[in-house]
C-alpha cells in the first residue's frame, strides 16, 4: 500500500461527509462496536510500505495508541485532528520524504491490535475511523504493537535503501518493562503466529528497533489522572526507552500534532533548538519545548540504559547484524506469503483468488 497523495481537500470533505469535530463524544465518531476483520491483526499477515511512482522513497510512519475506555479521547483527537494535522506538517516541512502512515490501536497485549495499512493519502484517516473503541488495561500493550511491526510489516525504505521507519506509541499506562512479558499464549491470541517463545519488553525493543526508530509519548498528569501514577509512567518509559520519551498535559492535546511532528524531525536528527523555533504557536512551542526536554536522541541501547553518547550516523542508520537480521524476518514472511498464495490458487482458482484479494482490499 502507499500510493496516492495526501490532500487537504479530501480531508475537508471525508469531515463534512463524517461529521467529524473535536467537539463530539468519542462514540459519535466511532461508532463501530467490534473489531472490523479487515484491520483485526489475527487476520493480518503482513502490512507494506512500497515505494511506488507516486512515493519514490517511502518512510513508514507508525503512530500506536491506546484506546481503552479511559482514553477515547486520545483516539478522538487524532481522527478528528491530529492526524490531519500531523500530515499536513509533516508535507509541508519536508520533515521526511513521501510518508505513509499506519495507526494501530492497542489494548492489552491478550487482545487483537487493530491496524490500517501503510497509507499515503486520505484512506488512513477512513480506515482509522473503523477503529472500535473501549476496554481496559493493567499496563501498556506497546510491546503488542512492537512484535507486529517487527514481525508483520515489509518497508522498502529499509529493505532497499537501509533507512529505519519510526513507531511512536501514546498512552497514559506504565510500562512495567522489567515484567511486561509477550506470552506465547498473547502472541498466538493476536496475530496469525504459532510462537514458539515468549519475549521480554527489552527484547522486542532491540529486534523492532532494527527496522524501526522506537518512540512513546506519555500523556501526563492533570484532572483527568492521578498524578503520582503518571509520574511513575513517564520515569519507567525513560528507564525502558532513554532519550526516546515525550510527554504531553491531556489538557494539551490539541497540540499532540506538534509534537508528533517535531519527535519525527529529532528522529531524522535535527536539533532541538532548530525544531522549537520552527513552531510558530506560542503555546503550541511552550507545550513541545516541556515535552521534550527529558529527549536526547541517539542509538537505543538497552543495556546503557541511564547514559550513552549521541551519535547521529548510528542513530539513523542500523547496524549490519541488525539489518541481516531483520531481512532475513522479512524474506522468511515473504517465503510463507508465497506458499499461502500458491495454496489459495491451488485450492480456489487464480481468478477467484484475485477476486478475493480485491475484494478485502476494498474493505
Amino acid at each position: 500500500m502507499g500510493t496516492g497523495s495526501y490532500i487537504a481537500s479530501d480531508w475537508n470533505k471525508l469531515k463534512k461527509s463524517r461529521k467529524l469535530s473535536t467537539s463530539n463524544e468519542a462514540k459519535k465518531t466511532f461508532k463501530n462496536l467490534g473489531i472490523k476483520q479487515s484491520l483485526d491483526s489475527r487476520y493480518i499477515y503482513c502490512r507494506e510500505s512500497k515505494d511506488s511512482t507516486d512515493s519514490p522513497n517511502a518512510t513508514p510512519v507508525i503512530i500506536g495508541f491506546d484506546v481503552t475506555d479511559s482514553m477515547d479521547y486520545l483516539a478522538h483527537n487524532i481522527a478528528t485532528k491530529s492526524l490531519n494535522d500531523t500530515i499536513l506538517k509533516i508535507l509541508e516541512t519536508k520533515t521526511i520524504t513521501n510518508p505513509h502512515i499506519m495507526c494501530a490501536a492497542f489494548t492489552r497485549t491478550d487482545m487483537p491490535l487493530q491496524v490500517t495499512q501503510f497509507e499515503a493519502d486520505i484512506r488512513v484517516v477512513e480506515q482509522l475511523l473503523d477503529f472500535s473503541l473501549g476496554g481496559y488495561n493493567p499496563s501498556s500493550a506497546d510491546n503488542l504493537l512492537w512484535y507486529f511491526a517487527a514481525h508483520h510489516t515489509k518497508i522498502d525504505s529499509f529493505t532497499k535503501r537501509g533507512k529505519k521507519g519510526i513507531l511512536i506509541g501514546i498512552g497514559d499506562e506504565k510500562s512495567n518493562y522489567k515484567d511486561n512479558v509477550l506470552k506465547k499464549g498473547d502472541i498466538k491470541a493476536t496475530t496469525c503466529d504459532e510462537p514458539d517463545k515468549k519475549y521480554t519488553f527489552s527484547e522486542l525493543i532491540r529486534i523492532t528497533n532494527a527496522m524501526y526508530e522506537l518512540f512513546h509519548i506519555v500523556i501526563g498528569e492533570d484532572c483527568r489522572f492521578d498524578p503520582q501514577n503518571n509520574r511513575e509512567s513517564y520515569s519507567e518509559w525513560c528507564e525502558a526507552l532513554p532519550g526516546r520519551v515525550a510527554k504531553i498535559y491531556a489538557k494539551d492535546i490539541e497540540y499532540l500534532d506538534s509534537l508528533i511532528v517535531s519527535i519525527i524531525r529529532l528522529s531524522q536528527c535535527e536539533d532541538k533548538s532548530t525544531v522549537l523555533s520552527s513552531i510558530e504557536n506560542t503555546t503550541a512551542r511552550k507545550v513541545v519545548e516541556w515535552g521534550i526536554e527529558d529527549m536526547d536522541f541517539g542509538p537505543l541501547s538497552i543495556e546503557t540504559s541511564k547514559s550513552y553518547s549521541h551519535d547521529s550516523r548510528r542513530a539513523c542508520k542500523p547496524s549490519r547484524p541488525e539489518r541481516e537480521a531483520a531481512k532475513q524476518r522479512i524474506r522468511e514472511h515473504l517465503e510463507a506469503e508465497e506458499k499461502y498464495e500458491r495454496e489459495m490458487i491451488r485450492k480456489h482458482g487464480a481468478e477467484a483468488w484475485a477476486r478475493m484479494k480485491e475484494e478485502e482490499s476494498m474493505r
